[in-house]
């Protein structure tokens, strides 16, 4: 009844502090977790054959102590990230070794290395409770949070929080993430969420709309100036559509790749004019065995996409596909160009023709989240109307390992909401008139 309680304050639209503060906190919360007992139980299966449905669960947790530089936030709406399948399948390695690791190192961290992990790297709510250390926060404000999770005892990341030694993502190297009812995360997680936009609308951008500003734009990824042509893989997908609208609105030139006909249609609907259907044009970078890399099919992409640009090759590869497509991925990029990496979703270990870049003076840059400054940054590009979320399917919590396969077998548009405690999609705008101006751009992905 207490979670009620909770659910029934934030949907009757007091934000009053003192009405937070005092409602009594539930002894657990329902969760997405895996478990620590069953790392092996897809042993010998094939990575594409490892179901989510079977190793996500729902659980009820208790609710850890809150440290003096926490919120405890009451999640209404999450999402999927490519993470959450990586934990879900244990895969490239268990994340229990990440908590494991993490709980070696303070009294409050200790919290974290439980037998179960509660997934999730996103969320949107309501700030029910804040650590005695916090001052920028208060219960009853609407937030969305970002993933990066910092120490910041040593100097290194002083300069730019992701080079903190102690830098981990949340929700995928920490406990008590953003698929569950309640979540904890460092005060200097949260943002303001966006007063036009819809819980899951406002919890589904946060980390790979961060992760692509960073890659995108930043000084500290490609630096992407005006009139850049860019290679976008995935160019309608969860981090490929947030590039795809930031190259648009930076005045550069997406060149979007995609793998049908609809997600060449929502590229269109973005305002993407250069497409190529990679599988309508039958690339092949490998061999059937993935053993060997075929250099002619590098050459018909650069072909290919020279005819769409009028003669010229791309300033930047948005890469995150990583082995399939890395190989290609060096050799079209431009003399002195740049391919910026952040993922590798088809496979850790590269190959490329090193010749293709020592001697024509190419970069390749890697690029990993962001920090609170590109986070905040990314966020209030989503708050001004100028990028939009790609939505295009929400779950409820109980379907959680559904929405999860449907990423890990890339069955879907942008990205996968997953409804926590709100009853219902649709809920959580408090700025109407705002959203008015945008509502054809915010349903662009919805049911693609």
């Amino acid at each position: 009844m207490t979670m009620d309680t909770i659910r029934d304050a934030i949907m009757s639209g007091d934000r009053s502090e003192q009405t937070y503060a005092g409602i009594a906190l539930p002894e657990s919360y329902r969760a997405a977790t895996v478990h620590k007992d069953e790392v092996d139980m897809f042993e010998g299966v094939a990575s594409r054959d490892k179901d989510p449905r079977q190793s996500l669960h729902i659980d009820d947790v208790p609710i850890p102590e809150l440290a003096p530089d926490e919120a405890l936030v009451a999640v209404m709406a999450s999402a999927i990230n490519y993470n959450t399948v990586w934990t879900s399948i244990f895969e490239p390695v268990s994340t229990f070794g990440f908590l494991e690791r993490y709980g070696r190192l303070n009294d409050w961290s200790k919290r974290h290395d439980l037998p179960y992990h509660i997934v999730g790297s996103d969320l949107s709510g309501v700030v029910l409770r804040t650590g005695s250390h916090v001052s920028k926060w208060n219960a009853g404000q609407e937030v969305v949070a970002h993933c990066l999770s910092v120490e910041l005892e040593d100097p290194d990341g002083h300069d730019d929080t992701m080079m903190d030694p102690q830098q981990r993502i949340w929700g995928f190297e920490t406990n008590f993430g953003g698929l569950a009812e309640l979540a904890i995360v460092k005060a200097n997680q949260l943002m303001p969420k966006p007063d036009h936009l819809t819980w899951e609308e406002a919890a589904s951008p946060g980390l790979v709309n961060s992760t692509a500003y960073r890659q995108l734009i930043s000084k500290n990824g490609a630096a992407l100036k005006l009139g850049d042509r860019v290679l976008i893989w995935g160019a309608s997908g969860g981090l490929g559509s947030y590039a795809t609208q930031m190259a648009l609105a930076a005045g550069a030139e997406p060149v979007c790749v995609v793998s049908s006909p609809d997600k060449a249609e929502i590229c269109r609907q973005m305002g993407a004019e250069l497409i190529i259907d990679r599988r309508a044009e039958g690339f092949q970078f490998w061999n059937e065995e993935g053993t060997k890399q075929n250099p002619k099919e590098w050459q018909r992409l650069g072909k290919k996409i020279r005819e769409l640009t009028g003669g010229h090759d791309v300033d930047i590869v948005f890469e995150h596909p990583g082995r399939e497509t890395f190989g290609a991925s060096v050799y079209v990029a431009r003399k002195g160009g740049k391919i910026v990496t952040c993922a590798s979703t088809s496979g850790f270990m590269h190959e490329y023709d090193n010749r293709y870049l020592w001697m024509n003076l190419k970069s390749i840059v890697s690029s990993h989240f962001a920090n609170y400054r590109e986070s905040w940054e990314a966020n209030e590009l989503i708050n001004r109307g100028l990028i939009h979320p790609t939505l295009s399917k929400t779950y409820q919590l109980e379907e959680v390992g559904q929405a999860a396969l449907d990423v890990h077998h890339n069955l879907h548009q942008g990205k996968v909401g997953v409804l926590t405690l709100a009853p219902e999609a649709g809920l959580g705008v408090t700025n109407a008139d705002k959203r008015s101006g945008f509502e054809q751009e915010i349903n662009r992905f919805r049911n693609a």
